[in-house]
């Protein structure tokens, strides 16, 4: 009994020290200094682009400057490691990508805990991924794509890398229509376009961004994209769902986070003004006209969208069979 009494007296000690440290944490006049915000990518890249908006509308709105730190490699999971064990006080931030849950289906290990080593903030931007053809090919359909597919054997489709995450909702659609195509990888996004405008690929699967003013000028014809909806800058094109597949939804997305144990003030504080701030129209507009529909979360629904898309490939890899890294 006194052992039992002694256990739950250091227990709740040890919460009302927890909320004690968060409120001081906050207490102290934060921000007092720079922000870093960390992304796992190259510098002039998508996730950059939206990563400097965010920094200089925080700037803006915190009177404390925000800096964008490039940490690139290994599918952004250098970035993942070093923020995972940085000091959770509010200044070191990330924009995480939906590249991550991918990651935690592909790689055998990972420098980090996909979940648990993340205090989740808001998603930032979301897309759904654009399935092409060059403007003369034979097939203008989902239904040509598969009866062309079954008639005359395996088409092409050409993504950013294997297990992107171009890459692995072509696998699922595969499976969902029981048709065989063959995966052509590149290092990136433009090689891959480099050879669909060449007409050595058949398809290639990418972000809007990457495609819309290609399927505008004409040099492309959209066939699908893998959202719920249709996209802003292709109402005409259809969703997979659309095309005979309901239930298939696939988007991409980027997202604020930060080390783990991050205060739950400074959590709301930040999901507060990354809310405000993605509402905005200044910056609903800037973020628009890069192809991306601002999407803002709650923490517990950013978290919990993580963890089903890490199931979701997960399942994926293991039924494609493809190997992990």
């Amino acid at each position: 009994m006194s052992e039992t009494i002694a256990f739950s007296r250091r227990v709740v000690l040890c919460g009302l020290s927890t909320l004690a440290a968060g409120s001081a944490l906050a207490a102290t006049g934060w921000p007092d200094r720079q922000l870093t915000l960390t992304v796992g990518f190259p510098a002039g890249g998508p996730t950059d682009v939206v990563g400097r908006i965010l920094a200089q509308a925080l700037s803006l709105r915190l009177g404390q400057s925000v800096i964008v730190e490039n940490r690139p490699g290994a599918a952004g999971t250098t970035a993942g490691a070093y923020i995972a064990r940085a000091q959770p006080d509010g200044y070191g931030l990330m924009l995480m990508t939906s590249s991550y849950a991918a990651s935690a289906a592909l790689f055998r290990t990972l420098p980090y805990r996909p979940i648990d080593d993340f205090s989740f903030i808001s998603t930032v931007i979301e897309f759904p991924y654009v399935l092409v053809t060059y403007a003369d090919h034979p097939v203008h359909t989902m239904a040509e794509l598969v009866a062309a597919t079954r008639a005359h054997g395996p088409l092409t489709f050409g993504t950013s890398g294997v297990g992107s995450n171009q890459h692995l909702a072509m696998e699922q659609f595969v499976r969902l229509a029981d048709i065989r195509m063959q995966h052509v990888p590149f290092r990136g996004g433009a090689p891959a376009i480099t050879e669909l405008l060449g007409k050595r690929l058949d398809f290639v699967i990418d972000q809007p961004s990457a495609l819309v003013d290609l399927v505008r000028d004409k040099q492309f014809r959209a066939i699908a994209i893998t959202g719920a909806e249709r996209f802003f800058s292709l109402p005409d094109t259809p969703t997979f769902a659309e095309t005979g597949y309901p239930g298939f939804a696939v988007s991409g997305w980027q997202g604020l986070v930060a080390p783990p144990n991050l205060p739950a003030d400074l959590t709301t504080r930040l999901h507060t003004d990354i809310v405000s701030i993605v509402g905005s129209t200044a910056i609903s507009d800037q973020l628009k006209r890069l192809g991306n529909a601002p999407k803002t979360s709650t923490p517990e629904a950013f978290r919990s969208r993580l963890q089903t898309e890490i199931a979701m490939w997960t399942k994926v890899v293991d039924d494609a069979n493809i190997e992990r890294i």
